[in-house]
């Protein structure tokens, strides 16, 4: 069963290490997502229409609001350092950045640097040592992914992360859908409510955000439970039922897809801090990992 050794969160996003068994189903992040190999078998990321190997010389990122999903063979085990960066924390303590966070590409080749942030940054989540370093060196980490991202990228990409959230009628249909995220949506409804057919409706709004809209629904309720999960004493059927779940199982199914991990084990795990460090979870012995300087 796939698990998470240790998940923390602060006012950069989410950083975990989790070590997965099983795929994850299509979903998406309003966060900048970085994935990297640390250990085990190589998994397989898909990103849009494009399928990426996750190996120990290559990393994927994933821009806010992408579908992608995680595949891995049967019967193998990957660990990975997973990255979920809040586009406005990237942008506001970045100098150059012009994108808020949009990759220019999504699969990269590791250079020295980036390996050597990735294996530091992967030793302090597991020895929970020197929290002072950690933001230094996760944005050192991001910005680093985020300019390689963009060497070779051609201005059509550019233009495309321009133009996110410019079309005023899937505004609408995004606060419609944030408001009423715990009732059963029906897309016709909503596409009629902003003056659409469902099928232009679908295709207008997967042209914005790069997504359907029900993986945009699946995206809130995943954050909502997340959310609930870390800060406040609900317990997990309450959190189910206040989501629109008939049973608890069909919550942690859901979550499990898109997240990787049940809802309990997540709550078990994680940590919330303003300095941003992880309560630790199952331990799982890496490879060849050097200690944190």
């Amino acid at each position: 069963m796939s698990n998470a050794v240790a998940v923390c969160h602060g006012e950069f996003g989410r950083a975990a290490i989790y070590q997965l068994d099983k795929t994850i189903i299509k979903h998406a992040h309003r966060e900048g997502h970085l994935i990297f190999h640390v250990d085990d078998a190589a998994g397989v990321v898909e990103v849009g229409e494009e399928t990426h190997p996750l190996t120990g010389d290559h990393c994927v990122a994933v821009s806010p609001w992408e579908p992608h999903s995680f595949h891995l063979a049967e019967g193998r085990t990957s660990v990975c350092l997973v990255l979920y960066i809040k586009p406005m924390w990237f942008l506001e303590n970045s100098e150059s950045a012009e994108f808020s966070l949009m990759f220019g590409a999504q699969r990269l080749t590791l250079t020295p640097v980036i390996r050597d942030l990735v294996n530091r940054l992967t030793t302090l989540l597991l020895d929970n040592e020197d929290e002072a370093a950690f933001d230094k060196l996760l944005f050192g980490l991001t910005k680093a992914c985020f300019d390689l991202s963009w060497v070779d990228s051609d201005d059509a990409r550019r233009r495309w992360a321009r133009r996110r959230f410019s079309d005023f009628r899937v505004r609408r249909s995004l606060r419609h859908i944030q408001e009423t995220m715990s009732d059963d949506i029906d897309m016709e409804t909503l596409a009629r409510s902003v003056g659409l057919s469902r099928p232009h409706f679908f295709k207008l709004f997967k042209q914005y955000m790069g997504v359907t809209p029900n993986v945009y629904l699946n995206t809130l309720r995943s954050e909502r439970a997340i959310d609930d999960l870390l800060q406040t004493e609900k317990t997990v059927t309450e959190i189910a039922f206040e989501l629109g779940f008939s049973s608890q199982a069909s919550f942690t199914r859901f979550f499990s897809s898109n997240v990787g991990i049940a809802p309990s084990e997540y709550r078990r795990v994680a940590h919330v801090s303003r300095g941003g460090f992880p309560m630790m979870g199952k331990p799982v012995r890496l490879s060849g990992m050097p200690a944190a300087e």
